[in-house]
């Protein structure tokens, strides 16, 4: 388990704090099986690191945090476990809005939401409403969400456009599509963070991730800390972000 007191109080330079932080937060189940625990035990333990993660990227200036919590492809997982994720959805929602709208977090869910039960997306148009006015950390929380079937949804939405003849093909561009996506007027990820030792962006954001620096750790979810989010904030402060430039180039542009 990290230990929160292994490293030293983070002391970046200005402007090194990436300004979108993706995390794929894997590993709660293992930690369950771990402990001879059911998975949802996992699972649950794993909410207290999502208030952690938010905690920290408030104090650290993090504008906006996008969580991968439930993919398209976790629908194939058995149906008891998720029942089980989606009643943890409810009951984290009840627990925490109130708590994100004191610290005037602006919480989102993306994904297709009409999967889920009618009453889940009550609850998180609620949940969206009641934060939609706030100006701190945007957050984002990713549900049934998968980066293949993003871009296919935007692409169709172009394709139809074009049918119509609303739009020339040569208006599809790069901007019109990403002005499609789930994270469309948001940042594109300065970094990306996966927790429990696999090292792969599993259909997540494959669109926004394309410069977005990788971050991996063994450390399973629910024991990712205040440590180890503040690694990852220095292995990123330390990257020099070329976009297809030179590391001259890079450095002639900051003097």
């Amino acid at each position: 388990m990290a230990d929160d007191t292994d490293i030293a109080e983070l002391d970046l330079p200005p402007g090194s704090i990436p300004e979108h932080v993706a995390i794929i937060m894997d590993g709660n189940g293992r930690w369950a099986e771990a402990r001879g625990q059911p998975r949802r035990a996992g699972h649950q333990a794993g909410v207290k690191s999502v208030r952690g993660v938010i905690e920290e990227s408030i104090r650290h200036g993090v504008r906006v945090l996008t969580l991968f919590a439930f993919s398209s492809e976790n629908w194939r997982r058995p149906r008891e476990e998720v029942s089980s994720l989606m009643n943890l959805f409810v009951e984290a929602l009840r627990r925490e809005v109130d708590e994100l709208h004191q610290n005037n977090v602006k919480l989102r869910f993306i994904g297709a939401l009409e999967q889920l039960s009618d009453g889940l997306r009550k609850k998180i148009a609620a949940a969206e409403a009641r934060t939609a006015g706030n100006s701190g950390l945007s957050l984002q929380v990713a549900v049934a969400y998968g980066g293949r079937w993003d871009i296919t949804r935007a692409a169709q939405q172009l394709a139809e456009k074009v049918a119509s003849g609303e739009m020339r093909p040569d208006e599809v561009t790069e901007d019109a599509l990403a002005s499609r996506l789930q994270l469309a007027g948001i940042p594109d990820p300065d970094l990306l963070i996966r927790t429990g030792g696999e090292q792969r962006i599993s259909n997540f954001l494959l669109w926004n991730l394309a410069y977005a620096e990788l971050w991996f750790t063994d450390v399973l979810w629910p024991d990712f800390g205040k440590a180890e989010f503040d690694r990852a904030l220095a292995d990123f402060a330390g990257k020099q972000r070329r976009y297809g430039h030179t590391g001259d180039q890079v450095e002639a542009a900051k003097c």
